[in-house]
């Protein structure tokens, strides 16, 4: 059987980032025995009428749609993608009568309304890799679902978690722009942020790759793609149990070294544990510090402090690894002493870059969700395809904005609001640059004094 996969995000700030569910959602069909065709909207220009030429091209019984973001979820310059889908179903449906799926992360955070409003056929909820394959079957034995939404019963253990099928020619595209090879090496995340999808998405547990598949990965981006660079995509790299340990001590015994970079909680590495990111290439980390004061972290759901932001970050900057940190302002027990705590302990941070956003998108099936009804934000009824930001009760938004603008102007390491930098690196991108960018704003020197203000 033919099908279709599109990937229809448009993003492309910090940097345009490689369709990674859709390519895994090939190899299982490809696996399954199904003929796959795959379309990046991104690299074909966002082109509807390249999509319309290669859907007839191809001639599909089955396409499915990967939507990766409903919005940016920046509240002070928001860009909005569903009237991009919307517009990719339309123009498919002019051209074929292939049966239409929705999919991806994007997609499962709001499905029934999603898809009413997008007008596709079908919907698939949660790991797309296994229901993919079961309503390819049953559309192939003119079997059609009567229910509209289906979702996945049960998560994928580790071990079934696909290979990406990487396109070396969509690859080569997202290299040539910027951007650095993505691999996931596990999914779900156990932590419990009040603002946070993630366990909903993809369960409350971490659940390992084989570490063999994710090295063949790894290799085959290096020596095939010729990436120079490495993201490992997970929630959390770090995670307590040490599957992330295992996973560099395997990428040491077969001697597979590569920059990479990685989404870390913030905690102090031993030096066991630092000497193997080391070995393996670490060339800078995303810290996920979020609250700039302990006050604020209580309230986002945070198990550490801001001492433990300050070690993590030293932890990485002494050995010469760039960091960035990103800090969200106005969540749950934000108050204007708490931002006036946070603003020092964010300049005080040494020697590395902070993203600042204002403002928390709400999302359905979060903590900060529930606790925005309670407080009459939002109401029950409210289906937040809309976006709306949470802002703690008894903060003035645009005091907020002109507060932070006015502290954090004088500072280039201290990037308020977050999209300040997009011309700039997509002028860096057209000029060849690759890689992270944030770090070329990070202090040579830090004169100033580590301030610890709680």
């Amino acid at each position: 059987m033919k099908c279709f996969l599109v990937d229809s995000n448009v993003a492309t700030s910090p940097y345009p980032v490689y369709p990674l569910g859709m390519s895994m959602v090939a190899n299982a069909l490809i696996k399954a025995g199904h003929e796959v065709f795959q379309f990046d909207f991104l690299q074909n220009n966002s082109s509807y009428e390249k999509l319309g030429a290669d859907i007839i091209k191809e001639d599909p019984q089955i396409v499915g749609i990967s939507m990766r973001n409903i919005d940016n979820v920046n509240s002070l310059h928001e860009e909005k993608y569903t009237s991009v889908v919307k517009s990719i179903v339309t123009k498919i449906k002019s051209v074929s009568n292939a049966t239409v799926v929705l999919g991806g992360t994007a997609f499962s955070i709001l499905p029934e309304k999603l898809l009413e409003e997008i007008g596709a056929d079908y919907g698939v909820v949660g790991e797309g890799e296994e229901l993919m394959v079961e309503l390819a079957v049953k559309i192939q034995a003119g079997k059609i679902p009567s229910d509209k939404i289906l979702k996945a019963e049960s998560k994928l253990k580790g071990i079934q978690i696909p290979r990406a099928y990487y396109n070396k020619e969509i690859m080569n595209y997202y290299l040539q722009n910027g951007s650095i090879a993505n691999v996931q090496t596990k999914r779900g995340c156990i932590h419990k942020c009040t603002y946070c999808s993630y366990p909903y998405l993809e369960g409350n547990i971490f659940r390992q790759r084989d570490h063999k598949e994710t090295i063949d990965d790894i290799e085959f981006l290096i020596n095939d793609c010729k990436a120079k660079m490495i993201f490992f995509t997970d929630s959390v790299f770090n995670d307590k149990q040490g599957y992330y340990i295992e996973l560099l001590e395997e990428m040491v015994k077969r001697n597979v070294s590569i920059p990479w970079t990685a989404y870390i909680k913030p905690e102090k590495f031993p030096r066991s544990v630092m000497d193997l990111m080391l070995k393996t290439g670490i060339r800078g980390v995303e810290i996920g510090s979020d609250g700039a004061s302990d006050e604020s972290l209580v309230g986002l759901g945070k198990s550490f402090r801001f001492e433990d932001i300050i070690e993590c970050n030293e932890s990485f900057t002494d050995k010469g690894i760039a960091t960035a940190n990103f800090f969200m302002f106005g969540g749950p027990r934000e108050t204007k002493e708490t931002i006036r705590i946070g603003i020092d302990n964010i300049i005080n941070l040494k020697k590395t870059v902070s993203f600042i956003f204002q403002g928390i998108r709400i999302l359905p099936n979060t903590i900060l969700h529930n606790i925005a009804i309670k407080q009459g934000i939002i109401n029950k009824e409210n289906d937040l395809l809309e976006s709306v930001y949470y802002i703690a009760p008894g903060l003035d938004k645009d005091w907020m904005e002109a507060f932070l603008t006015d502290h954090f102007k004088p500072y280039r390491h201290c990037v308020f609001p977050p999209n300040a930098l997009e011309n700039s690196v997509k002028f860096l991108h057209k000029l060849g640059h690759t890689g992270l960018m944030w770090d070329l704003l990070i202090p040579d020197k830090d004169k100033s004094k580590n301030k610890k203000r709680k």
